[in-house]
């Protein structure tokens, strides 16, 4: 079924709406509320171009060239050469759901009236979504500041035209043919849209909203895995009774807690040592904390959510249309600062919650820690190695997400002969917590598989109805079960299609329905 058209109008997109566009490629229109607000800013844009005062971004050079006055023949000039100096990118392709996520939010700008554009130009960027044409964007060139400045302009390079462009098929091709081919003619853009297709917050802010939806699905798969492992561990669920979470009462954990509580019910694993002469007196933190972790990154990632609504609510150009007054100002909105500080905090909730799936996933192959487990969960040990790699695996990924975790938004660098003094590096916070998640993805992923095997173990016990659910999921999709040495990278990128699909958590709330 073809998806949904998103109607671009003055107020925000939705998270759903980016990731419709950006993942599921659906077509996009422009609202007559929407068109109605570009001829409103247009006409202040044009009276101002032909004034006799100067003013800036319209018949003036940019950035420390602003104080240089554009005679009218060559201002259709300086709009090409802007676009074409700052399409300066380097490296290989950003991902082609990054570059829709750059156009549909750089739409969305437009849509609000601030910007000056003609419904033509605005026309043109919604048409290149529609038809899947994607221009060539490039890793390094934006420094956050003034927006994304680089990648953008790679995009408003194919308005013109110009530069390369991958077809709806993937195809690599002039952007000239790609256009001719779709139907769509290039623009010749007037004052002040060469600008106002290149001055913001679009890419951070769309890898920052794609990021956003899938740490929502992991830290839910996170507390999947967790309860996979109290459970194969021999874990108490009694450390995550609702009355415990309530004396501390961050909302994130106690979500995380009451999933831990129903993903181990009916466990004939947890209930089997529920008795009077169990000699354990408190679980490892790795296990017992699990929700006190995962709730934190909750909690931040909902702060980041929060932060990604103001700014998708916003108007990101310099300088800015106001129709009202009839004016335009200059202004620091592009300044990509909130965004970039939240990409870093993100980056640090997916490295700390992977180290915490990594130690619990630990605790399954130390043969001192695992309460009768095979070492290693190997099925004859010794001759077989069972998870030891599996876990130097989970090991290398959460180093490389420390290191991901150091923050790029403290890293300004000056630029455009120091007017651009301080940036935010937003972009390149964006480019490293998509690897992050990535990361994380990976990591989760071998933790479950790695308790499944252990649930698998535990027999004649059984596991709870819902991890029982998921541990027949990787069943299905082909994972063995416990016995003797195979090629577990096959297994491994298999779980983590599983996770990253979706269907670790699917499997679970098929059973108890939707978790918190």
């Amino acid at each position: 079924m073809s998806p949904t058209t998103v109607t671009v109008g003055t107020g925000p997109v939705s998270f759903a709406d980016v990731v419709a566009v950006t993942r599921d490629g659906a077509p996009v229109s422009i609202g007559e509320d929407a068109l109605a607000a570009i001829d409103r800013a247009r006409a202040v844009v044009d009276e101002l171009a032909s004034a006799a005062t100067p003013a800036y971004g319209i018949s003036t050079g940019f950035g420390a060239l602003a104080t240089r006055h554009i005679p009218t023949e060559m201002r259709a000039q300086l709009q090409k050469s802007l676009v074409r100096s700052h399409a300066a990118g380097s490296g290989p392709e950003v991902e082609r759901e990054v570059t829709r996520g750059l156009m549909l939010l750089r739409l969305s700008t437009l849509a609000t009236g601030h910007t000056g554009v003609r419904r033509e130009t605005a026309q043109l960027l919604a048409d290149l979504l529609t038809h899947g044409i994607t221009p060539v964007v490039r890793e390094y060139g934006s420094l956050g500041c003034s927006g994304d400045l680089a990648p953008l302009s790679h995009c408003a390079l194919a308005l013109m035209g110009e530069g390369e462009v991958r077809d709806a098929a993937g195809t690599l091709m002039p952007a000239a043919e790609a256009l001719a081919a779709a139907g769509l003619t290039p623009v010749e853009l007037a004052a002040k849209e060469g600008l106002a297709l290149i001055n913001g917050t679009d890419g951070m802010l769309g890898m920052l909203v794609m990021a956003i939806e899938d740490l929502r699905m992991l830290l839910r798969t996170a507390d999947v895995a967790a309860a996979m492992s109290v459970e194969g561990q021999l874990g108490t669920d009694r450390v995550f009774a609702p009355e415990l979470q309530a004396i501390r009462p961050h909302p994130g954990q106690a979500l995380s807690a009451a999933n831990l509580v129903a993903l181990m019910a009916d466990s004939g694993i947890v209930a089997s040592h529920r008795t009077g002469d169990c000699n354990r007196v408190q679980d490892a933190y790795s296990l017992r904390c699990s929700p006190q972790v995962h709730g934190a990154a909750r909690d931040t990632v909902e702060y980041a959510a929060a932060v990604a609504g103001r700014e998708l609510s916003s108007a990101v150009d310099n300088p800015v249309v106001l129709s009202e007054e009839g004016r335009v100002e200059s202004n620091g909105n592009f300044h990509g600062a909130p965004v970039a500080y939240v990409l870093d905090f993100l980056a640090i909730v997916a490295a700390d919650v992977a180290s915490i799936s990594e130690r619990r996933t630990d605790r399954f192959l130390d043969k001192t820690r695992s309460h009768g487990l095979n070492a290693f969960l190997a099925d004859d040990p010794g001759v077989d190695s069972g998870h030891m790699i599996a876990q130097y695996t989970q090991a290398a990924i959460v180093s490389e997400l420390k290191r991901l975790a150091v923050p790029a938004s403290v890293d300004s660098i000056p630029s455009s002969a120091m007017q651009e003094d301080h940036v935010s590096m937003g972009w390149s916070a964006a480019r490293k917590l998509r690897r992050s998640v990535d990361g994380l993805t990976r990591v989760v992923a071998i933790e479950v598989l790695t308790a499944a095997r252990a649930l698998d173990m535990r027999a004649p016990l059984v596991p709870s109805p819902a991890t029982a659910a998921v541990v027949g999921a990787l069943r299905a999709a082909g994972i063995q079960g416990p016995g003797p040495d195979r090629h577990l990278s096959p297994e491994i990128e298999a779980a983590v299609s599983l996770v990253a699909s979706g269907a670790v958590l699917a499997a679970a709330q098929s059973v108890i329905g939707e978790l918190a």
